[in-house]
């Protein structure tokens, strides 16, 4: 059972291995700060999630209590006062209209009581869509760190402008940048991805689906201008001068007499 569920600890330890990388390498940017809110959030949510699995004792008393009082009220009905006390035994058609009445009232009854049980997915349902709102929006804010960076001030005929946000211009830098942008995407999939774990409700499975279709596009994005780093002449490594190139030149040879 191991790798059939999602642990959240190795979840909150891979965002804060991820948090002290882009801190070493990018010590000064803004995408530190993001990294961290990420640990903050991992956490957070990964406990909120854990709560869920636990039952709501208090609405499962309460539904227990407004059954039991259902049935007291229907015994004492039937029994204590009967038909018969209320209408004249010659009366049929009073009884066949009490009767109604109270095959109705069951019927009533019956739908309240699935309504109450219902109830507990409705409140869980809600406090997870809750979380998640908090997950969209940081999803949002990374891909607002990734929008600037672009493969084209990589380009030797590349001229900001006045208003131009600040470039990275190294090609190493700007790939390992966009590179940690989809790592913190892809956690937060892994983050919402723990309230499909605890929370077994097909409305919750599509807005978790609806989180990692966003991170998985959003991520998508970035590796098409990670390709395009790569591919630029300024991110191909020198090649190593070989052997031949190293060798000292042999001297001319004299001109045959």
């Amino acid at each position: 059972m191991r790798y059939r569920t999602l642990d959240p600890k190795l979840i909150i330890e891979t965002a804060e291995r991820l948090e002290g990388r882009v801190a070493e390498r990018f010590p000064k940017a803004g995408l530190r700060g993001v990294a961290a809110e990420l640990v903050s959030l991992s956490r957070d949510l990964a406990k909120a999630a854990k709560g869920l699995e636990e039952p709501i004792w208090w609405l499962r008393g309460l539904i227990v209590a407004a059954f039991i009082t259902g049935v007291l009220i229907f015994l004492f009905v039937g029994t204590i006062l009967p038909l018969d006390r209320i209408s004249g035994t010659d009366d049929a058609v009073q009884s066949v209209q009490g009767i109604e009445a109270s095959i109705n009232t069951v019927i009533l009854a019956v739908l309240g009581f699935l309504a109450l049980i219902r109830t507990e997915e409705r409140i869980k349902r809600k406090r997870v869509f809750r979380q998640l709102h908090g997950l969209r929006s940081l999803i949002h804010v990374i891909d607002m760190h990734q929008l600037t960076k672009d493969p084209a001030a990589l380009s030797a005929s590349f001229k900001p402008t006045a208003q131009s946000p600040a470039r990275i211009t190294n090609a190493a830098d700007l790939a390992r940048y966009l590179d940690y942008c989809s790592e913190m995407l892809s956690i937060t999939g892994k983050i919402a991805a723990l309230f499909a774990q605890s929370v077994n409700d097909d409305v919750v499975i599509d807005g978790v689906n609806d989180i990692e279709n966003l991170s998985s596009n959003l991520s998508r994005k970035i590796w098409q201008k990670i390709t395009l780093i790569e591919s630029h002449p300024a991110a191909q490594p020198v090649p190593a001068p070989g052997p031949a190139s190293q060798a000292a030149p042999l001297p001319p040879r004299a001109p045959k007499r």
